[in-house]
């Protein structure tokens, strides 16, 4: 068991769930030590590098506590270290999953948003998951790179993936051992992983169905194949950390300044936790509801929040319950503000072709229409600037965002883009954003903790 933490001394257990790249399985690795250290009665807290929403879906289920998003670029230094001290508050140890390989992240060269900086930000001890399928002595040459690579982040211990047997395991262990001089905590073998399934954003969503015998196989696998107790010890050494200031969450005065409705079902819920508290702790009362099967938006709202998901999975049936696209459009009519991100604005475009390319008539409240684009991916962080007033953004002002969806915009005849896009590293311009009446949405994925002028307009109605 782990020591009780003084906040005093800002003592916060933790680890950093890393790989030399995607699909080595560190979120099948992460998901099972959150349910194993949960059934041991630790309050487990997770998080996740990036801007990522399927994982923090099922790393909540898993742990049984919402989990948390950090991210260098989007939402900044300052902000990751005041969220992440504020969730992991009150829990015995913090588990935090990377993004892509170690070293990954903004694409510029740099290791700006990646899994590496904020181990650096946070003192983060790392667990790197290595998939040793094809591998031999090598893999301890790929650790050592990893190593050496940049000798501030702390390799604490490895997890090896998918070994195919105990000699084989054993090799690589005695070689990285002679090598490297870190311990390995485990080997899991081939075939114990359990793979959740995926599709064109990611992985099924934690929202879909029941997980929680594979969360369970997991956590059965983690406590069979890896030194749990060093791994807990390893979190225990992580060094004390300096008080965050607190700036997203200084004191406000108690009161209720708008109601806000907040779509949320299997079809929208790509929704930051923190977005959340930080609209209720600006003054904002949620209240979430259903577009799929609730018959109207809540009374009394002055704002309606559309996030993200997989509207286009959900189509038909959003097109069926008629009785809420005409609430919706109701509530529009009569100025209720809406703002709505990539799935959001495909529902309140005019329409929305899905996979089979079928058409799916939606809210009609902006001039615009989507269809799915097949494998073609948009991906990455970007700054938007507004040419002209809009509900999220003044004209001149500018917002960080992320972009992550596979279908395309059409802007229809009358209809016009408001804001200009361009990625953080590269060259890609393009225009989008889309405003009719108090209605405002884009492809934009927003934190709120890098945009407090965005989320003062869309609580406010100005900036």
């Amino acid at each position: 068991m782990l020591e009780v933490r003084s906040e005093r001394i800002q003592h916060y257990p933790r680890l950093l769930i890393a790989a030399p790249s995607s699909g080595q399985g560190k979120t099948t690795v992460t998901l099972g030590l959150l349910r194993a250290l949960s059934r041991r009665g630790l309050a487990v807290q997770p998080f996740k590098v990036g801007p990522d929403y399927i994982d923090p879906g099922h790393h909540t289920r898993a742990a049984g506590r919402t989990s948390r998003n950090l991210d260098g670029w989007l939402i900044g230094s300052a902000a990751s270290q005041e969220l992440f001290q504020r969730a992991a508050t009150g829990a015995d140890i913090s588990i935090v999953e990377g993004v892509m390989g170690l070293f990954d992240g903004l694409a510029d060269g740099s290791l700006r948003a990646s899994s590496a900086e904020m181990a650096g930000l946070l003192a983060l001890p790392v667990i790197l998951v290595v998939d040793v399928a094809h591998q031999g002595v090598s893999a301890a040459a790929t650790v050592l790179g990893f190593q050496s690579f940049d000798p501030t982040v702390r390799i604490a211990g490895l997890i090896l993936n998918r070994v195919g047997s105990h000699r084989h395991a054993s090799l690589i262990e005695q070689a990285i051992t002679k090598r490297c001089g870190i311990p390995v905590l485990g080997a899991i073998p081939r075939g114990e992983e359990l793979v959740i399934p995926e599709r064109h954003l990611g992985l099924h969503t934690g929202v879909e169905q029941s997980w929680e015998a594979v969360y369970d196989r997991l956590a059965s696998s983690i406590e069979r194949y890896v030194h749990v107790e060093l791994l807990l010890r390893l979190a225990a050494e992580a060094p004390p950390l300096p008080t965050a200031t607190k700036r997203l969450f200084a004191p406000v005065p108690d009161r209720v300044v708008c109601r806000v409705g907040v779509a949320l079902d299997e079809a929208f819920n790509f929704l930051y936790a923190d977005n959340l508290d930080q609209m209720r702790h600006s003054g904002a009362e949620l209240v979430f509801f259903s577009p799929l099967r609730d018959q109207g938006v809540p009374p009394g709202c002055t704002l309606l929040y559309f996030g993200g998901g997989y509207p286009e999975l959900h189509a038909r049936t959003l097109t069926a319950n008629r009785s809420m696209l005409n609430s919706v459009r109701a509530f529009a009519q009569s100025g209720g503000r809406i703002y709505g991100e990539c799935g959001g604005l495909m529902y309140l475009g005019k329409g929305l072709a899905d996979l089979d390319g079928d058409d799916h008539q939606m809210a009609g409240l902006l001039p615009v229409r989507t269809r799915m684009a097949g494998r073609r991916l948009s991906l990455g962080y970007v700054m938007a600037r507004a040419e002209t007033d809009s509900g999220i953004l003044g004209c001149g002002e500018e917002v960080r965002a992320h972009l992550f969806h596979y279908s395309e915009a059409e802007t229809l005849p009358g209809g016009e883009t408001c804001l200009t896009v361009h990625q953080a590293a590269g060259t890609m311009v393009r225009r989008e954003g889309w405003q009719a009446g108090s209605v405002f949405a884009s492809y934009l994925h927003l934190h709120f903790a890098s945009a407090p002028h965005v989320l003062r307009r869309l609580l406010g109605g100005s900036a």
